[in-house]
């Protein structure tokens, strides 16, 4: 067997540190070797055992994290997973962690039912594991800116061997990705031109922080960007993006696209799911939708891509040294689902060639 996990549970609240280590510690993968109530208190305790993964609350007492972070990043650089609450206030300091070198987020536990806490343990062990395999980089501060089982998408859209029998000249481009997804779908976003085909994407993130994700996104791009809602048209030169704890799939109305949201378990571990968006685009846009697979942990997508392949989409997957995480980009090509593998920085142009070529 291999050795565990090695995590360091950071948070000024007494109750959280007792219920992340519990969860953690269910997982015989993971062993939570401390927790500390301030970053000071957990150097002093690195110094004595270095954490392979840091779960690092963002508000607490004589120094805040997003300080914290700055030094680890800088200095010795560990995975970091921040630990945050669900408000619009605090979604908007998280994704200045997240650029900062933070490699996930994840959603403060609360006591709730028995069904949220199984899905808590999912969500945070998988975020656990994909930390871990991050190899995260030094960042100088001068380049800091300021701005359960799996499911399968059966749950939330049956396969059926129905084919699309009418054309459209709309087209889509599905993304989809998870771990180093945030940076990853911005420099995409901001690649695109403004006479782009519609996008659609799900990126793995908790509620609240998918808004702020957007107005953030929205306001470097030249493209529009929003946070997607219920019966949202796809439109030329604009990306919508799940909302977080909701999936989303795209629907048609005669020629045109718009996406639907709505409830569901987790599907393939995750809500929203990218199996369940792809699945979507392969039913209702066939061969006139595009897919892009990014870094991330596990096979969320992988599934969905192929049946995007199978029904005449495009599709694309980034490439093992630009990923953070290679995980669901190598699961789509293993499965067969992908026509091109490419770096980060040429999916957006091959995008564009497939638009004006088809």
């Amino acid at each position: 067997m291999s050795k565990p996990i090695k995590v360091l549970v950071i948070d000024d609240s007494a109750l959280v540190r007792q219920v992340l280590s519990e969860v953690l510690s269910s997982d015989p993968e993971i062993e939570v070797v401390a927790t500390a109530q301030d970053p000071l208190i957990a150097a002093h305790k690195m110094r004595r055992q270095a954490p392979d993964v840091i779960i690092l609350d963002v508000e607490m007492p004589r120094m805040d994290g997003l300080t914290f972070l700055k030094k680890i990043m800088s200095q010795h650089p560990i995975p970091v997973i921040i630990c945050s609450t669900l408000t619009e206030q605090g979604a908007e300091v998280t994704l200045r962690a997240m650029e900062y070198g933070a490699v996930e987020i994840i959603q403060k536990p609360k006591l709730g039912t028995k069904k949220f806490l199984q899905e808590a343990k999912i969500i945070l062990c998988d975020a656990v594991k994909a930390a871990a395999k991050v190899k995260p980089k030094k960042i100088c501060p001068s380049s800091w800116v300021k701005v359960e089982e799996k499911k399968s998408a059966d749950v939330i859209l049956p396969l059926t061997k129905s084919k699309i029998t009418y054309e459209t000249t709309d087209r889509v481009v599905a993304v989809g990705a998870s771990t180093g997804g945030t940076e990853a779908i911005q420099q995409f976003l901001q690649a695109m031109p403004l006479n782009c085909p519609g996008i659609v994407i799900v990126q793995h993130m908790p509620e609240k922080f998918t808004t702020a994700f957007a107005k953030r996104l929205d306001s470097i791009c030249a493209i529009t960007v929003k946070e997607a809602q219920d019966r949202d048209t796809v439109l030329r030169g604009h990306a919508l993006i799940a909302p977080g704890n909701k999936h989303m799939l795209l629907k048609r109305s005669g020629a045109k696209f718009y996406v639907q949201i709505k409830d569901g378990p987790l599907v393939s571990r995750h809500r929203p799911s990218v199996d369940v968006l792809f699945r979507s685009a392969a039913r209702y846009a066939g061969r006139n939708a595009i897919g892009v697979i990014m870094t991330g942990m596990g096979d969320d997508g992988a599934k969905g891509m192929l049946e995007m392949h199978e029904a005449g989409a495009y599709c694309i997957a980034q490439d093992k040294d630009s990923c953070v995480v290679f995980g669901m980009p190598q699961e789509a090509i293993n499965l067969g689902g992908v026509d091109k593998v490419l770096p980060l920085v040429k999916i957006p142009q091959e995008v564009m060639r497939v638009i004006s070529t088809h």
